[in-house]
């Protein structure tokens, strides 16, 4: 089956400065990116004139924006949600100022002494919620599975998208992030997780040391994931996250050369599997 993948990136984690992340993702043929971070401000932090010149960079640049790498749902399970539930609103605004059709969501961090499946109630009432804010808006939620959070394992990804039953919720699947929490993402994820797949976040890591690494060189089955998706019919944004000089709970960096190497990589696994991108 034939497919067409949409490359896409972090692209604050080759620079702070919009026009030099832009500068570099044209040059690679590039066409999205996903927006975090522009001028060391997230997303959500941009007061209007800096949204303006966002936004004006990005069409001089002919460069659109396929999802928000939003912060939201990254408070503590034990905080007021109250706050993060108009700040969802406005996150809501800022996806739709800059025509993305997808904003990264999570769900909620839990402290390591605990075990995350007593909270999952809070849980999927706080997702609800969240989920409620933005049905009708055109933008589609994509839960992302990251260590330290509700929805870091198979099991309570499904269980969330599954508990929230709506179109506005979709998962974002990340290689990586799964390798940092134990699993084997193909072997015990894919089959389970891959109908609710709408976005892929592109990265990969080693299970001896949790270290990030470009696609395909760690130990997150990512050749067998991507072939996969492909051989389903996945048809999509396939967004680089590379991680490869820092990585934390709120982004990470990587510098120009190495947002080179990550990119360099995946599009070999894509040739090397026949995958067709733009």
């Amino acid at each position: 089956m034939t497919t067409m993948w949409t490359l896409s990136g972090f692209a604050d984690e080759i620079a702070p400065d919009l026009d030099e992340q832009l500068a570099l993702v044209t040059e690679l043929g590039l066409k999205y990116i996903e927006l975090r971070t522009a001028w060391n401000v997230n997303a959500l932090d941009l007061d209007d004139a800096q949204l303006r010149r966002a936004k004006q960079a990005l069409d001089a640049a002919g460069v659109k924006v396929s999802s928000i790498g939003s912060p939201i749902g990254k408070i503590k399970i034990t905080d007021d949600n109250g706050p993060h539930l108009e700040r969802m609103a406005h996150a809501v605004k800022v996806a739709q100022f800059f025509e993305a059709p997808y904003m990264r969501i999570f769900s909620y961090f839990i402290d390591e002494s605990e075990n995350p499946d007593d909270y999952r109630d809070e849980v999927i009432t706080r997702m609800r919620d969240l989920t409620s804010v933005a049905e009708g808006s055109g933008i589609t939620l994509i839960h992302e599975n990251e260590k330290e959070i509700y929805g870091d394992i198979p099991r309570r990804c499904l269980d969330i998208v599954q508990a929230v039953d709506s179109p506005t919720l979709k998962l974002t699947w990340d290689n990586a992030n799964f390798v940092q929490c134990g699993v084997h993402p193909f072997t015990h994820g894919y089959a389970m997780l891959s109908p609710h797949v709408d976005y892929l976040q592109v990265k990969d890591a080693r299970f001896a040391d949790s270290v990030v690494v470009p696609a395909g060189e760690g130990d997150g089955e990512f050749r067998e994931s991507m072939r996969a998706f492909a051989a389903d019919g996945f048809e999509g944004f396939a967004s680089l996250e590379p991680h490869l000089q820092i990585g934390h709970s709120l982004g990470g960096f990587s510098g120009p050369d190495n947002w080179r190497a990550a990119h360099t990589a995946f599009v070999k696994v894509l040739r090397d599997e026949g995958i067709d991108y733009e």
